[in-house]
């Protein structure tokens, strides 16, 4: 899934990958497209929060590009 916030200022990319991630499955790969800078500081931050995990972030033509993965299902 493609969560697309370029041209919004923060706090709305990470608001709009957190609401993204309420609605995917446990283990799911969701990409955040970015022009804030400063995604690359809040969305690591946020899913360290959830228990997720950064895949990547890269960045091209002022455009970030930050994989994530959505927390395990829980176990037991």
């Amino acid at each position: 899934m493609i969560v697309d916030a370029r041209g919004h200022r923060c706090p709305t990319p990470s608001l709009k990958l957190q609401k993204a991630l309420r609605g995917a499955a446990p283990g799911a790969r969701l990409t955040l497209l970015a022009t804030d800078p400063m995604a690359r500081i809040d969305v690591p931050h946020l899913m360290a929060g959830l228990g997720g995990d950064v895949v990547s972030i890269d960045e091209a033509d002022g455009v970030l590009t930050i994989v994530v993965v959505t927390p395990a299902a829980p176990t037991g």
